[in-house]
């Protein structure tokens, strides 16, 4: 793809999965070419998955680069899950096979990256870029829970995607926690250590 020389490169960041009780936090970082916009975009909550599906797809094809990336289980309850989105969100960067000049980030807190970067509030909602990220970040993340429920299938991850629904609370008391549970979760953490709580 050619790219202008006066073209600034604008690379939109968001993550998805900072609530559920299992898997990953998953970032995207994408550079839209505004030569070529992309109808439908928004926040990644207000779609369908069909439509996240769909844009996710024409994402991929039209943006001068694109990068997904995660921090695991682990490092959220290493970090916290504040520090490991941030993480994700410096892979996903850091990951694009173009660099940008300028980071824009959903949100209150911004990646250390080394580049010029600006969070803002409700940003996958108003900014292009940040909305392409959002549903990137999402779809990605949907796909890897469905993977997950075909090695734990007692747990539902591929319909709730580890968010505490009341059927994923019961199947956690049902079947106990699994590896990929954040243990620095609340709900998980009560299973764990129940006199704690008691």
């Amino acid at each position: 793809m050619k790219i202008a020389p006066s073209t600034i490169l604008v690379c939109g960041v968001d993550e998805a999965g900072r609530g559920p009780l299992a898997g990953p936090v998953s970032a995207a970082a994408v550079i839209l070419d505004p030569d070529y916009p992309i109808a439908g975009l928004a926040d990644s909550k207000i779609l369908s998955a069909q439509q996240r599906e769909r844009l996710a797809i024409i994402i991929r094809e039209r943006a001068i680069a694109w990068a997904v990336a995660y921090a695991d289980v682990g490092e959220i309850d290493q970090l916290n899950i504040l520090q490991a989105s941030l993480l994700a969100m410096r892979r996903a960067v850091l990951a694009l096979t173009i660099q940008p000049q300028q980071v824009l980030v959903d949100g209150l807190y911004c990646p250390r990256t080394g580049i010029p970067s600006q969070a803002i509030v409700k940003g996958d909602s108003t900014v292009a870029a940040i909305s392409a990220a959002s549903i990137l970040a999402k779809t990605a993340r949907d796909a890897l829970m469905v993977e997950l429920h075909e090695t734990y299938p007692h747990y539902g991850f591929a319909d709730h995607k580890g968010y505490p629904t009341a059927v994923h609370l019961a199947a956690l008391r049902e079947h106990g926690v699994s590896v990929m549970h954040r243990k620095s979760f609340r709900p998980v953490r009560e299973l764990l250590f129940p006199a704690l709580f008691a």
